[in-house]
């Protein structure tokens, strides 16, 4: 591989600006490609309303959600005319503060430029990142809060400041008030420790007084982390994050009496994901990384370990909602690991041959990029995330077509309109209501679901306005109403099971 004393000071910012542009390269194509997901629509929404009332600023502490990346999204909705692509931005910069943090923890973790390039480079192109580096979803911005408080851990623990300390204590109060799992951070803080330098046992006094400061300066991130934290308590409904905790987890009780129920079928979805997320050559690359260590690199080695693998196995073993994105800001370790397992390959000394390699390594997921950015139904998206993203009623397939059409039913000026939507929140209505959210002229209700019949606040409204109904095909359970006319059906991806469209329907008065 090209030598660490070869690489000179242009030729390093030469090689991370091409990384940099593959990377929003990656993120910024076609962003709105992919519909608009369920929680993408909430977190849209909420953002709205938080803008609008200031006294809703802490809305989604009522369900039990952290408001951070709502009250991003609050500034930045103004300059965008799709509200979407706002939210996706939020993530495509976050996902950018996480390339450049793995550049920097890798370079000061291996003290090597090319793994740290190399990293950087995975972190671009990974097919895992790339897909929810490009979602308004919170994972993301949680994993950027999680590389840099490790970050600012590491250098901490060989160089005790204050600074530091205060400053690593804001990033993890920054993801305690993103997304609970954040507390992950604050539990492996001690796993900083295998990297302290000052560790002597010829000298434990010496060592004794430097581990007493840095538990000192650990309380010191505590306390800015969990008094971030606490600003929440500020907003009604603090205690929901507790509550709704339940739904996603298991309780200690239950664990101890089942230690595997959980534990053996997860362990069976990390088989089927990374694989198919990372793309077999990076995950291949990582095992390399971790089990082929030089003596001088075990340190760092076990706290990516650590680091990675004690979060998978947690969530493994007590989750009871399951799916690939939860795992996000958990899995970047593996690509410093990986960085550091082609190094360790030896392949030769040729650059031109190190470039195929790397080259060739990366074949494989940007194709699978490829089909991201062009045609998401196609890409060999897992079964958990295709059901959701692309197939189900939480994929909001035909939403903007939906939009386009009330837009050219607005522009004509006769009446004012009602759409009826399945549910009462979610890809419906909430993933209608954020493009009308100033048009008086336009009210979208939700109805609840399954609709079994037209429900009569629809029939009352179409006296005066022109009325709609939005519904998927797979719940809506009206046959052969007369009042109702299929004006057009918007297809989803095709699953196992069969294939879901969204159905625009006009409600006629017969009156």
């Amino acid at each position: 591989m090209i030598g660490e004393k070869c690489m000179t000071k242009r030729s390093l910012l030469l090689v991370l600006g091409i990384i940099i542009l593959v990377f929003f390269f990656l993120r910024l194509t076609n962003l709105t490609l992919l519909p608009i997901f369920a929680d993408e629509a909430i977190y849209v929404r909420w953002a709205q309303i938080m803008r609008a009332e200031p006294t809703l600023r802490f809305l989604p502490l009522s369900d039990g959600k952290q408001p951070f990346f709502m009250w991003i999204l609050m500034f930045l909705l103004p300059l965008f005319s799709d509200p979407l692509l706002g939210g996706r931005l939020i993530s495509v910069m976050a996902g950018f503060g996480s390339l450049v943090g793995i550049f920097l923890i890798s370079r000061l973790l291996f003290k090597n430029r090319k793994t740290a390039l190399l990293a950087a480079l995975f972190y671009a192109v990974v097919p895992f990142f790339v897909f929810f580096d490009r979602m308004a979803l919170v994972d993301s911005l949680l994993a950027m809060f999680g590389i840099w408080f490790f970050l600012l851990s590491v250098l901490l623990v060989n160089n005790l400041r204050l600074d530091l300390a205060m400053i690593a204590g804001m990033v993890l109060g920054g993801g305690l008030i993103t997304k609970s799992p954040a507390l992950f951070f604050a539990l492996l803080l001690p796993s900083t420790l295998v990297l302290a330098s000052w560790v002597d046992l010829k000298k434990p006094k010496k060592t004794m007084r430097q581990l007493i400061k840095l538990v000192g300066l650990w309380l010191v991130i505590y306390f800015f982390g969990f008094a971030i934290y606490s600003l929440l308590r500020l907003g009604p409904g603090f205690e929901m994050i507790g509550l709704r905790s339940k739904d996603y987890i298991f309780p200690l009780s239950w664990l101890l009496s089942h230690p595997f129920d959980s534990l053996k079928p997860h362990l069976g979805y990390y088989a089927e994901w990374f694989p198919n997320l990372f793309t077999w050559p990076i995950l291949f690359l990582s095992l390399v990384g971790l089990v082929i260590v030089d003596r001088k690199k075990r340190r760092p080695v076990l706290f990516l370990f650590l680091v990675a693998f004690l979060p998978l196995l947690a969530q493994a073993a007590v989750a009871k909602v399951f799916t690939p994105r939860y795992l996000l800001f958990a899995c970047w370790p593996l690509l410093i690991l990986a960085a550091l397992g082609l190094g360790r390959l030896r392949l030769t000394k040729n650059k031109l041959v190190c470039l195929m390699a790397i080259i060739g390594v990366m074949v494989l997921p940007l194709f699978y990029d490829y089909q991201l950015l062009t045609d998401p139904q196609k890409a060999p998206l897992p079964r958990r995330m295709r059901s959701g993203y692309l197939e189900e009623w939480c994929s909001g397939y035909g939403i903007k077509e939906v939009v386009e059409f009330i837009n050219q039913r607005l522009s004509l000026g006769q009446r004012n309109i009602v759409v009826g939507t399945e549910g009462y929140f979610g890809t419906l209505p909430n993933g209608l209501e954020i493009y009308f959210d100033k048009e008086r002229k336009v009210l979208i209700l939700g109805v609840g679901v399954p609709i079994n019949q037209v429900p009569d606040s629809l029939k009352e409204a179409s006296r005066d306005n022109e009325v709609y109904l939005v519904v998927n095909r797979s719940r809506m359970l009206v046959k052969n109403d007369s009042q109702l006319i299929l004006l057009k059906s918007f297809p989803k991806a095709e699953g196992p099971s069969g294939q879901d469209a969204l159905l625009l329907y006009q409600l006629k008065n017969e009156e």
